[in-house]
């Protein structure tokens, strides 16, 4: 309904904007009346020259100019065609009046329906964006994965693709990209941690024995490597070395520069570690989970995320759960889910600014923002 109020309002402006210059009286359009201010000048300057006002020099070339002017002005009156009789000009008026109101519409109606889509339903604009991005990023993988068809070789398309793999929760595809790169570039401590981080993902979470040795090799070429640090002190938590991990991550929070964007990640892990066992998938059953097949470790998986989604509802004061719950979801790829918790939390937290801020930092460090 608003659309077509908008439709009318739009119309009756383009209508206004047509039909005003043809309502305005032919006395108003310029004919002689720049003669009449040219002679109204020289008499001025004559008057002036009277007076004392201005010397004879400046009057003669004032005059000078004034009768150019008025001569131009004169001569084009001369040659432009005489005007319409009153009667004719304001039937002519009055018929494009009419022609305007009745075409215009009929036009502008006419090219909607035919062009247009009129029984659509309404979408929301979030929705429109959303959709509009969802299409554009599908459309681009479709792309590249033909060019990578075309051209297995090429570097560049792996590392562009790969990421998206990932992110969009095509964990297998994910994995075959990092192990291109592995082969077609050579060994890093940034490739070896990204196809652990693949590996993780094609199994649920939890981080298999692959996996591990992965991060381990990317530790071994940079003892540095982030991301290899943290997922061996993840890997050491899911296999009950509580202690090895805190001792893992407590030295990367002790390391990390001011400014490092993963830190308050990792040290809202450490919180959680060092707070007890907390909620949700202990450490004991992702072990166990590791050495189910997919669909059970799947099953599993999801029912104690599903437990401790269902006890934060009743309570939302529990912060490590609330961290947990948004980790967990991301490790299932299912980000939306992963923005709705963090949204739930930061309503459930927003009296305490000290939980509130951890939430955040979370937040950040998921790259959930945006």
């Amino acid at each position: 309904m608003t659309l077509w109020f908008l439709f009318a309002l739009m119309t009756a402006m383009a209508i206004f904007a047509v039909l005003w210059p043809l309502a305005r009286s032919t006395g108003m359009l310029r004919s002689g009346s720049d003669l009449a201010v040219y002679r109204d000048q020289l008499e001025e300057i004559q008057r002036d020259r009277a007076a004392g006002q201005i010397g004879d020099v400046e009057a003669e070339a004032a005059k000078v100019e004034v009768s150019r002017r008025l001569i131009g002005a004169a001569d084009a009156q001369a040659a432009a065609p005489g005007p319409l009789p009153a009667a004719t000009a304001t039937r002519h008026r009055r018929l494009v009046a009419v022609v305007t109101l009745v075409a215009l519409p009929l036009v502008a109606g006419g090219l909607y329906l035919k062009v247009g889509s009129p029984g659509l339903p309404g979408q929301p604009l979030l929705a429109r964006a959303a959709d509009v991005q969802n299409q554009s990023i599908d459309h681009l993988v479709v792309q590249v994965e033909a060019h990578l068809q075309a051209n297995p070789e090429d570097v560049r398309g792996w590392e562009v693709i790969a990421p998206v793999y990932l992110r969009l929760g095509r964990f297998d595809d994910a994995v075959k990209a990092r192990r291109a790169l592995l082969r077609l570039s050579g060994e890093t401590a940034e490739r070896q941690a990204d196809l652990g981080e693949a590996l993780v993902g094609t199994a649920n979470g939890v981080v298999t024995a692959e996996a591990k040795s992965a991060f381990e090799r990317a530790v071994a070429l940079d003892a540095q490597d982030v991301k290899g640090r943290y997922f061996l002190g993840l890997a050491a938590e899911q296999d009950g070395r509580r202690a090895d991990a805190a001792s893992i991550w407590r030295a990367m929070v002790a390391g990390a520069p001011e400014s490092a964007p993963w830190a308050g990640f990792v040290r809202s892990e450490l919180a959680r570690l060092e707070g007890g066992p907390g909620a949700g998938p202990a450490a004991e059953d992702l072990a166990a989970a590791a050495d189910l097949d997919p669909a059970q470790r799947m099953t599993m998986i999801r029912g104690m995320v599903e437990k401790l989604s269902d006890r934060l509802h009743h309570d939302g004061t529990d912060l490590e759960g609330w961290l947990r719950l948004v980790r967990s979801y991301m490790v299932l790829g299912e980000r939306d889910k992963a923005q709705a918790a963090a949204g739930e939390a930061r309503h459930a937290l927003a009296s305490d600014p000290e939980k509130l801020r951890k939430i955040n930092e979370l937040v950040k460090g998921l790259g959930l923002e945006g």
